[in-house]
């Protein structure tokens, strides 16, 4: 990963493969597909990670279930029009995927850093039981005029600090990727079980402000 134009996203992900490839969508005739990946955590739980994948990257026909993945790539966001409302949907762009019996010692299962700036007030609260989270919504720039639109969470002393970020601040931040289900109330009775990703910050730095 030494091309400049992605240094302010990188991701590294390695996990065991849960999923056969499901089709995404396609650009100019190249397909990609998303790989479902089991990543787990330093407790006993576990994130599962979505891959997109290229076709030209891999055969997305094989059947990889029960093999391990590590991935280099960048974590990417693009809007999904549904329910008539645009959808956040968020994975891991996979650049470089190499599948293997067994993970390799010196591989960072979760890792992720990000340089891009605050597009949405931080909102700072306090859980129940006291803990201090702030989310913080980062855009991180891509080549050709886009961008990603990605979100964080912070805690304890992190959150404070984050509280006190101006919209268009600069900040780079290190840290995880992890999933959270949550229950989406489709109508007075009904609930659908969904699942939201974010990037769980570990250290961040607060730059200038254009």
């Amino acid at each position: 990963m030494t091309d400049k134009v992605f240094d302010n996203n990188q991701v590294s992900i390695a996990g065991e493969v849960i999923s056969d490839f499901t089709f995404s969508h396609e650009v100019f005739g190249e397909g990609f597909y998303i790989l479902e990946v089991q990543v787990n955590r330093l407790s006993n739980s576990y994130d599962i990670i979505p891959i997109m994948v290229s076709e030209r990257l891999t055969d997305v026909k094989q059947d990889y279930k029960g093999k391990f993945v590590e991935v280099l790539g960048q974590f990417r966001s693009y809007n999904r029009h549904e329910e008539n409302k645009n959808k956040l949907v968020l994975s891991v762009f996979a650049r470089e995927i190499k599948f293997a019996d067994e993970l390799s010692e010196n591989v960072k299962p979760n890792h992720i850093f990000l340089d891009g700036f605050v597009c949405k007030a931080p909102i700072y609260r306090k859980t129940p039981l006291g803990r201090e989270i702030a989310d913080v919504l980062l855009a991180v720039n891509r080549p050709y005029g886009k961008s990603d639109y990605i979100p964080c969470i912070c805690w304890g002393r992190n959150a404070r600090f984050a509280e006190t970020f101006n919209v268009g601040g600069r900040v780079q931040l290190w840290g995880r990727i992890q999933s959270r289900e949550y229950q989406k109330k489709i109508s007075e009775t009904e609930f659908e079980k969904r699942v939201a990703y974010e990037v769980s910050v570990s250290k961040l730095e607060y730059l200038e402000e254009y």
